[in-house]
């Protein structure tokens, strides 16, 4: 089994050392491990694996959440939601750096992506934020932390890819999602109050000017809510209410989002190029990466990889949470190298029978991977969702990261709470 290991290494790291794109790197270790060690119709059982992959029913929800998430870029969205949450936000302590948090989880609802929600939340309310004298760091911190819900609250494009990995309900994940995205964003205003409290310093002149709103002006305000709110209740309530499947609901969002566009003025000509541009770049690059996963983990499959490294791991005898905790370092490490979708595709394999074998729920282990991800859309080399950030305000990647580092401490310390007290992420999923 040494010999085969090492050789998926070599191969699979020796490609994308030399540039090799990541699905195709994924494609070809897979194909030459079978070359090399298995007798084997390699060039018929990859054919089948990519017509298998490409034509599954279930993958047919990814682009249409992505072509949804495209046209909600480019509305006016950003703004409509700090209108009607800035009333409302200036009756916790941390005013309106609460925005940021709600804005990204209601933008999460309805975008699937992480880089997509910090980037039409931040437009507006980090704009906003930082003119009105609120500090920096804690401004972009709390921009970064919430823009990962993007992945958590459902529906989720790396929920999507999971579960047509791992076989499992998208549905019952993404209902599995929506507690713990709830409770996460709850943690991350928390801190928002915890540390405003503390340094008091953080809040300007806007603590009198949000004092004076009444609540008349609040209960207005809530009409700027609407647009995303409607459409939320068109794509979750549908899906949960057994109107329609993940599919069908993403349908109705694209429908939904091209209303909203159209109704402020934004589905122009060359909106709607940049559009279909950007949704077709983002999904052939979805689609290469869990093409190459498939045949990569079948190349696995058939030489016995994943359950020599689960005899391996089970062989230590190690607690179901310590397992978790070494995940966590594991994912950490490997977030320095890679973005989430190359994680997913390149662990789930190995990972999946390890901790079912451990005792954990394929369901609950989904969330737990989405978080990990999240984890590695904040922290550097590769976190993406710092770089949205560099792009919005021109701060370097360090000043960035230290702003950052709170949120993802809670992060951590979040899923391992999830991992001793799994029945929050499954209570939802086992109910419905």
């Amino acid at each position: 089994m040494l010999p085969v290991v090492g050789s998926l290494f070599a191969i699979l790291f020796g490609s994308l050392a030399i540039g090799v794109w990541v699905g195709l790197a994924l494609a070809l270790t897979g194909t030459l491990l079978l070359f090399i060690f298995r007798d084997l119709p390699v060039d018929k059982l990859v054919a089948q694996y990519t017509w298998n992959i490409l034509t599954t029913q279930e993958l047919l929800a990814l682009p249409l959440f992505i072509l949804m998430g495209e046209v909600l870029f480019r509305t006016r969205l950003s703004r409509s939601l700090f209108n009607g949450l800035a009333p409302w936000a200036g009756l916790l302590p941390g005013r309106l750096l609460h925005v940021n948090v709600i804005g990204c989880s209601i933008f999460a609802a309805i975008s699937g992506s992480s880089a997509a929600t910090t980037q039409v939340v931040g437009r507006v309310a980090l704009t906003e934020l930082l003119k009105r004298g609120y500090d920096k760091r804690i401004a972009i911190g709390s921009l970064a932390g919430a823009g990962t819900l993007g992945f958590l609250i459902p529906p989720s494009s790396i929920m999507i890819v999971y579960g047509v990995l791992a076989q499992v309900s998208i549905l019952k994940l993404f209902a599995a999602g929506i507690i713990p995205g709830l409770l996460l964003a709850a943690c991350f205003m928390i801190w928002v109050m915890i540390h405003s409290t503390i340094r008091k310093d953080f809040i300007p002149e806007a603590e009198r000017a949000l004092g004076d709103v009444t609540w008349r002006e609040r209960f207005l305000a809530l009409k700027d809510l609407a647009p995303a709110c409607l459409l939320i209740l068109c794509v979750l309530g549908t899906m949960y209410g057994g109107l329609a499947t993940p599919s069908e609901a993403a349908a109705i969002g694209v429908v939904g989002a091209l209303a909203i566009s159209a109704l402020q003025g934004e589905l122009t000509r060359d909106a709607l190029h940049k559009i279909a541009i950007g949704a077709v770049l983002t999904c052939a690059m979805i689609a290469l990466i869990v093409l190459g996963a498939s045949i990569l983990g079948s190349a696995a499959a058939f030489l016995g990889i994943p359950r020599a490294i689960a005899n391996f791991v089970q062989s230590l005898n190690l607690s179901p949470f310590a397992l978790i905790l070494v995940l966590v370092v594991f994912y950490l490490v490997l977030g320095c190298f890679l973005e989430g979708f190359s994680m997913i595709v390149m662990t789930l394999p190995v990972a999946l029978p390890i901790v079912t074998a451990a005792g954990f729920d394929p369901i609950w282990f989904g969330i737990f991977i989405v978080l990990v991800v999240e984890m590695a859309q904040i922290h550097p080399p590769v976190g993406f969702n710092l770089f949205v950030i560099q792009g919005l305000t021109d701060e370097s990647l360090g000043f960035i990261t230290l702003a950052t580092f709170p949120y993802l401490v809670i992060m951590i310390l979040f899923t391992l709470a999830m991992a001793l007290f799994p029945d929050v992420v499954l209570w939802l999923p086992r109910n419905l």
